[in-house]
């Protein structure tokens, strides 16, 4: 016996329902003799009328046709509960969100912002990698990314760029050692990260003054720490740099201080969740204060 297209079971409903082959094709935008085929191949692959027709003319399920139809209605009552139940949960802000940013972001302005997303959605996890590389977004290494660049045509057809805002950068110190800032050693990035903006700020003003850097460092969330520790001035991000206590800005004379691109990247599969809006959300509203 040849498989049933369970397809043909919207046929069978529409031609009960609507007691014509005529208006059942009207229904479905289709031609009436469509219609009648799939009811005779469905009949055939059950070996029995599900329909004859009646003294007007309209056609009327037979006893093993009304069994046929209460099954098909059961179907049709399971499919649709399934598609609601699908779209309920990509409404529903739960489960697991990865994203990733570099360790200062993540450290020094997202972890501290963390009680308010939870909060408000209890349901939530959020796996937070705090990594210098650029995670690949279509090979689902991460469903967020936030990078300090514009991205690079290569990132993918599928993966959707936002700008969301500019990171300003100025020169801190530990604060017991501001009134002597010009005499404090530079820290810089280890020659790996030479190519940051603040790095190549930092290389030209000493080149300039024809200093030297006390310590290179790979990330700026370690040069934080040196600079707390007084161990020299640097450049940081002003988001990070204001809110730290112990350390504050410093004068310096030099060329125009470095901004970087605050673009937010995800997968257009995934931008439809609600959960993925929640963090998107969260994102933005955490870097504009």
């Amino acid at each position: 016996m040849h498989d049933m297209d369970w397809n043909d079971l919207r046929y069978l409903l529409l031609l009960a329902r609507k007691g014509s082959f005529a208006a059942a094709g009207r229904a479905l935008g289709i031609d009436p003799t469509t219609v009648a085929r799939r009811l005779r191949a469905t009949e055939a692959v059950l070996k029995v009328r599900l329909f004859e027709r009646g003294a007007a003319g309209e056609m009327r399920p037979t006893q093993a046709g009304d069994i046929a139809i209460r099954r098909a209605e059961a179907i049709e009552a399971e499919v649709g509960g399934l598609s609601a139940a699908v779209r309920g949960a990509d409404m529903i802000v739960s489960g697991t969100v990865r994203m990733t940013a570099v360790p200062v972001l993540i450290n020094r302005v997202l972890i501290p912002a963390i009680p308010r997303l939870t909060a408000q959605h209890p349901g939530l996890r959020i796996e937070l990698v705090a990594d210098t590389r650029g995670l690949n977004l279509t090979r689902r290494e991460a469903d967020i990314a936030l990078r300090l660049a514009r991205p690079e045509p290569d990132i993918g057809a599928r993966v959707v760029a936002k700008r969301i805002g500019t990171l300003h950068y100025a020169a801190y110190a530990a604060k017991a050692a501001r009134r002597k800032a010009d005499a404090l050693p530079w820290l810089t990035y280890e020659d790996g990260m030479a190519h940051l903006p603040p790095a190549r700020w930092i290389a030209k003003v000493m080149a300039k003054d024809g200093g030297l850097a006390a310590v290179a460092l790979n990330d700026a969330d370690s040069l934080l720490h040196a600079v707390a520790a007084g161990l020299g001035r640097s450049l940081l991000p002003c988001i990070v740099g204001d809110s730290v206590k112990g350390i504050g800005r410093v004068a310096i004379d030099g060329p125009p201080l470095p901004e970087r691109e605050i673009w937010l990247l995800t997968h257009a599969d995934l931008r439809p969740l609600a959960r993925i809006g929640a963090v998107l959300g969260w994102i933005e509203t955490t870097l504009g204060r």
